[in-house]
């Protein structure tokens, strides 16, 4: 595939997402449809139009390059399996509570709860995960996009990532969140049958059925799925687990993203709804992926395909081996799958992060949801001011990340996440089991920066301090719990009114 084609599908492409960004944001572009989509989302279509964001170009390239990870395979599944435990609590713990208290971001329960000082810092630190999270997922598509198209007509790094988020700024800076809910359904369709196109037609140049493919597969040395053996290591299954479970509760059940597509639906019902079928077709979908990575790898011996090596660093990078297949040794039509399939992933999670960003800033930090800010007349003004601003904070971000980074993306997101998200787990764990008791508020701060300090030291001394233990997504849990302790340290008895 010529960078030229790739470039004409990609214009094709943001072609429909501005058609439809035009027609959802053409009668109605205000704050309201922005931040809550009118309350008017059918749960359906925000949970088909989740799984685009909750998976990303990082599921889509970095998970099924990591099976041919020996110590590695199929163990994200074991992670997977926490995800849909976390899901369950997120909607019959969290979901309830955000409905009750009519929320529209959900840091306004830390408010709320335990103070003015605490619901900052909840927002902030939320600004600050997301900001780095979703900066490091565009990153993965724009290296892809600048291999394999950018390069060819000479086009620098920099700019290719500013084009990136002009277009996704384009495209969602006056419907926000009502224009996403629709554009993600689109993308979200793209993705999942890329994922299926792309097993078909891997087993079909392997001159194998579907059937035969998952048998090869299964037999394989790359589709061990539970890791019993040594408990020190980062891959053994009770890991795994409660790592998917906590990480999935923080970064999803206490994240403005994905919490702001649930509350735009009419009512807890259908949040819950949307929730549950979320989370059976996440399950499933991630099951392809780590078959498509297995498939990849036999493909790749099969016909001497090496690892491509990351052009900084020299070193192999198993996030460049499928589109290195697909662009390179698969036919024009495979080629145009999985662009499309790459494309969707990423700018789904990029768009509604951006979103949720702004969403963030406007009402927990310029408060414009508060009914003495409602007459001013230039909160959309003021809005799309701070949407220009999160995009140029993302572009800094990617530009800083790609002259720094030598690791593999998804875990780098997930470590990341470990340090950042965890004293949101803290927080809220705090807020919702600590009912007597609040805290002095002007010390919530010192706490949330102390905590993944002290995760930090631990993690890089755990083979000194616990006998070679290997910290691994379970960090976030030890994060939350220095957190939690911390706050019960600056704890005072509850007025009344915060108990929640």
């Amino acid at each position: 595939m010529t960078p030229f084609a790739i470039l004409s599908l990609i214009v094709v492409y943001f072609g429909m997402l501005f058609l439809i960004s035009h027609y959802t944001s053409r009668k109605n572009s205000g704050n309201d449809a922005f931040f809550k989509a009118n309350k008017n989302s059918k749960w359906y279509l925000v949970a088909f139009g989740m799984i685009g964001t909750a998976l990303s170009g990082v599921t889509f390239i970095s998970v099924p390059g990591e099976v041919g990870n020996p110590e590695n395979q199929f163990k994200y599944f074991q992670f997977v399996l926490g995800n849909a435990i976390g899901f369950i609590i997120i909607a019959k713990v969290l979901l309830p509570l955000y409905y009750r208290m009519n929320l529209t971001s959900i840091y306004g329960y830390i408010e709320k709860r335990l103070g003015t000082v605490s619901y900052k810092t909840a927002a902030f630190i939320f600004l600050l995960s997301r900001t780095i999270g979703s900066s490091f997922r565009l990153y993965l598509v724009v290296i892809v996009l600048q291999r394999y198209v950018f390069d060819f007509y000479q086009i620098p790094f920099a700019l290719t990532v500013l084009i990136s988020l002009a277009l996704i700024f384009a495209y969602t800076y006056r419907g926000g969140l009502k224009t996403i809910i629709i554009t993600d359904t689109l993308q979200t369709f793209f993705l999942v049958s890329s994922v299926f196109l792309t097993i078909f037609f891997v087993c079909n140049s392997l001159h194998l059925s579907v059937f035969e493919a998952f048998e090869q597969v299964k037999n394989s040395n790359y589709s061990k799925v539970f890791f019993y053996e040594d408990y020190l290591k980062g891959t053994y299954f009770v890991k795994q687990i409660l790592g998917g479970i906590f990480v999935t509760i923080a970064m999803v059940g206490l994240d403005q993203d994905l919490m702001q597509k649930n509350l735009s639906c009419k009512n807890i019902g259908d949040a819950q709804k949307n929730m549950f079928t979320f989370t059976g077709i996440f399950v499933l979908i991630n099951i392809f992926f780590l078959s498509v990575g297995a498939l990849l790898y036999i493909y790749a011996e099969q016909n001497h395909i090496a690892i491509p090596n990351d052009l900084i660093t020299g070193k192999p990078r198993t996030d460049l081996l499928f589109p290195e297949i697909a662009f390179h040794h698969l036919s024009l039509i495979p080629s145009v799958v999985f662009l499309l399939g790459l494309t969707a992933a990423t700018f789904a999670t990029t768009d509604s992060a951006l979103t949720a960003l702004t969403t963030s800033f406007c009402v927990d930090f310029l408060g414009m949801d508060k009914t003495e800010n409602s007459h001013k007349t230039d909160m959309v003004k003021t809005r799309h001011f701070v949407h220009i601003g999160f995009s140029l904070l993302m572009f800094l971000v990617i530009v800083v990340f790609n002259a720094i980074n030598d690791a593999s993306v998804v875990s780098m997101i997930f470590k990341i996440a470990s340090y950042t998200y965890g004293p949101l787990l803290g927080l809220y764990s705090f807020g919702l089991f600590m009912k007597s008791k609040t805290v002095h508020d002007k010390w919530v701060p010192y706490v949330c920066l102390l905590s993944p300090a002290i995760c930090f030291l631990i993690s890089k001394n755990s083979a000194l301090l616990f006998g070679d233990y290997v910290f691994d997504n379970e960090l976030i849990i030890v994060n939350g719990l220095l957190t939690f302790l911390g706050l019960l340290l600056i704890s005072r008895p509850a007025d009344s009114q915060t108990k929640f």
